[in-house]
């Protein structure tokens, strides 16, 4: 039986080596060829759809000739490939390198932009967008980052081409992440944790006014604040909410309740 395992282990060996011998780099690949053709080829493959073929050519361009004069460009170019095979995180990667490279370039804030998007859609993923789940129950960290990433981009670039789809997207992404905030908040509650749900709702109320989550993060303070047995924040509270958004379903409800 030994005999037999020491075999197996052997032949698994030299077909594992066999394996990893095949395997080239896109450095293998492309050596020999002009940095021009290199580049050319990739810009023909990111024309024509090819994004994985841009990438291994970009990426063999770098690693061959990595100071010729069209390295920027490709180190371009390769952002948009890697965000089009869906590889978020070497997208959001290459955006930032490219900003660290060339911090005085032209292109600089399609980099900011770029990072920002890609740092978008890796909370979004293939899930939420085939059966609807609602990303701000998920971790947020890198939709924290993408609104810091657009941020950067309006305070740097404000009349970027860039600048108007940046602030759209800001704007997404604070409702989503207040509304997480209010999910953290109605967990408290659930819970009976009143005055951590309280305390968050009215974190979101004074810190992001504009914020579709507002109308019921006041709810949430009016519900935990009467179940604290705190009559007077509660009512104060119901005020704020019927001065402000009297026609709402949320005030209704609680008015009903009172």
């Amino acid at each position: 039986m030994k005999k037999i395992l020491g075999l197996v282990l052997v032949v698994s060996a030299i077909l594992l080596s066999a394996c990893s011998e095949d395997v080239k780099t896109p450095a293998d690949i492309y050596k020999g060829q002009s940095a021009e053709k290199i580049f050319k080829d990739g810009d023909t493959a990111l024309a024509k759809g090819s994004y994985q073929d841009a990438v291994d050519h970009f990426e063999g361009l770098d690693a061959l000739y990595p100071f010729t004069a069209y390295e920027e460009q490709a180190q371009l170019n390769i952002i948009y490939a890697y965000y089009k095979t869906r590889d978020y995180a070497l997208t959001a990667a290459a955006a930032d390198r490219y900003i660290h490279l060339y911090p005085r370039s032209t292109h600089i804030d399609y980099a900011y932009y770029m990072k920002g998007v890609a740092n978008t859609s890796v909370n979004r993923g293939l899930g939420s967008n085939v059966i609807h789940l609602d990303i701000s129950t998920r971790d947020l960290g890198s939709a924290k980052e993408a609104f810091n990433d657009f941020g950067e981009l309006l305070r740097r670039y404000p009349d970027s081409p860039y600048a108007p789809a940046a602030r759209s997207r800001m704007i997404y992404l604070r409702n989503m992440l207040v509304q997480s905030e209010l999910n953290i908040a109605q967990f408290y509650y659930d819970r009976r944790a009143y005055v951590a749900a309280a305390n968050r709702a009215n974190h979101i109320v004074q810190e992001y006014q504009e914020a579709p989550s507002v109308i019921p993060a006041l709810g949430l303070m009016v519900q935990s604040y009467r179940k604290l047995n705190l009559s007077d924040p509660a009512d104060k509270t119901l005020q704020v909410l019927a001065y402000n958004y009297p026609d709402s379903d949320v005030y209704k409800k609680l008015q009903a309740e009172k």
